[in-house]
């Protein structure tokens, strides 16, 4: 389907308002000004047509993994009579927010309007009965990095040797993965990417143990440069369990896992006491052969400055995979011989050492309650009710979708169930959006929605966590982002099957 061609109107800035089935309403200005009155529920195109506004006059419309990826911000964009969930302050309601070169420059409080400058272009938005929230933000993932489950060509986020810190996640992203768009189209504009490994401690080396380290990304693109926030977000390690596993699938006996568990910890502990000693080396003499291996590290230990050690600044997590007790507890310990800053990624077990998680600062990124008990004797609302012990013991936490990427997009409704159990919304919110940001170091952009930061945010019909809800557009960096996807353009295949047939007669 094509998108008409855009006629300019009797101001400088193109209106594609009448060509979406909105009523243009001219406001009497001394700028070039297009308004947008009340955006009509389901107008999921509006974001196409604001883009197009924006920079593109005419184009044909496809899936955004084989379309044109989102040109800078060139308008101030000015969004009113919106309810505005900030996170990091009071919700707003009937206030206003505007942006221009990618930034928020003013919040306005309820029932203000405001002026511009002559000759500033502006994109007005009547949001009226809509909601204004931050971007929403998988902590963990592998968007990017796959694409389908059962193909094994598809997958590139997995690393076969015992260590190879060297890795970074965000060097490998496809930026036209299919899954990217469905992803974004349901709030979600900013990710973690992980790299993965199988853990393996037989044989005579343990295999898998650091598997790189992860990146943060937008969800938006021409390449991996274009998207990458931090190319370097912190170094990922799969700790082993120490207990030995006593299950119908485990072959080795337990003195021969106890072994293999060993060996893995020697081996942790080999390879940051060597990165350790390598980096005092080469303070002393810069000199020195330089290994790749030790230098990835360098923003995760204290190193070396003129003989002292000193914690690198801004210094980067130490991400653990860990979810039973013993590979948090174990997990936490190691980092505190090593001076590392730990978050846990999976935290299943995490309500049994609160006091220790609490006591070393330790983040945790919360595999959602789309999970069955672990225990037989745990009661079935076990999982549902993890985040509100966190909160209560002042743990920051986040929450990642532990499921195929595939379905990634599911994040903010497994979110919702938490809530259902007993999380305050609020709180559930802000474990999407500002806490992410704070263990990831990108708070001062991201997040929140505040004057200064990153105009990354989404106008919704609701609570983006309740199924219900529609995202109406959605704005990255400032720029609008196409809401498109695969699916999209599958479902307006197949009505217009069955209009051709004569089932159907609407046009939506």
């Amino acid at each position: 389907m094509n998108t008409p061609t855009l006629a300019p109107s009797s101001s400088t800035t193109p209106s594609p308002a009448l060509q979406c089935g909105i009523d243009r309403t001219d406001s009497p200005c001394t700028h070039p000004r297009t308004t947008y009155p009340r955006l009509k529920p389901g107008a999921r195109k509006i974001g196409a047509l604001i883009a197009s506004t924006i920079a593109l006059a005419s184009m044909t419309t496809h899936a955004q993994d084989l379309g044109h990826k989102a040109p800078p911000q060139s308008h101030t964009i000015y969004i009113n009579h919106a309810t505005i969930h900030t996170v990091s302050g009071d919700t707003i309601d009937d206030g206003g927010i505007i942006f221009a070169n990618g930034r928020i420059t003013s919040i306005l409080p309820s029932g203000m309007v405001t002026g511009f400058a002559p000759g500033t272009d502006v994109i007005e938005i009547d949001a009226t009965g809509l909601h204004v929230y931050p971007g929403l933000i998988s902590p963990y993932s592998q968007l990017g990095l796959t694409e389908i489950n059962a193909v094994r060509a598809t997958h590139d986020m997995s690393e076969t040797q015992a260590m190879t810190p060297e890795v970074r996640a965000g060097t490998a992203i496809n930026p036209d993965s299919t899954l990217i768009p469905v992803t974004r189209s349901n709030g979600i504009l900013l990710a973690g990417v992980f790299p993965t490994a199988r853990l393996n401690l037989t044989g005579d080396e343990p295999k898998g143990l650091i598997p790189g380290r992860a990146s943060v990304i937008r969800l938006d693109g021409w390449t991996t440069e274009d998207m990458t926030i931090l190319p370097d977000a912190g170094l990922v390690v799969n700790f082993p369990l120490s207990r030995p596993l006593r299950t119908w699938w485990m072959e080795e006996e337990d003195k021969d896992q106890t072994a293999g568990y060993n060996k893995a910890l020697a081996a942790l502990d080999t390879f940051f006491n060597n990165a350790a000693a390598y980096h005092a080396a080469r303070d002393e003499d810069n000199t020195l052969p330089t290994d790749l291996r030790y230098e990835a590290v360098a923003g995760v230990l204290p190193i070396p400055r003129g003989g002292a050690f000193q914690a690198p600044s801004p210094r980067l997590p130490t991400f653990f995979r860990a979810n039973d007790y013993d590979q948090i507890v174990g997990s936490l310990n190691f980092a505190a011989k090593h001076n590392l800053r730990p978050i846990i990624i999976g935290g299943r077990d995490a309500h049994l050492c609160l006091d220790l998680l609490a006591s070393t600062g330790a983040g945790v990124i919360l595999e959602t309650s789309f999970r069955m008990p672990k225990r037989d004797d745990a009661p079935y609302d076990d999982l549902y009710k993890r985040p509100q012990q966190l909160q209560a013991a002042g743990i920051p936490y986040a929450f990642m979708a532990g499921d195929d990427t595939a379905h990634e997009r599911n994040l903010p409704y497994a979110v919702a169930i938490a809530i259902a159990h007993g999380l305050a919304p609020d709180e559930a919110l802000r474990a999407l959006t500002l806490t992410p940001a704070e263990l990831f170091g990108i708070e001062a952009d991201y997040g929140s929605l505040e004057p200064g930061k990153s105009a990354t945010l989404i106008i919704t019909t609701g609570n983006p966590l309740d199924v219900l809800s529609n995202i109406e557009l959605a704005f990255l960096d400032g720029r609008a982002i196409d809401l498109e996807n695969k699916q999209t353009k599958l479902a307006e295949k197949y009505r217009e099957k069955y209009r051709q047939l004569g089932l159907i007669q609407d046009n939506n």
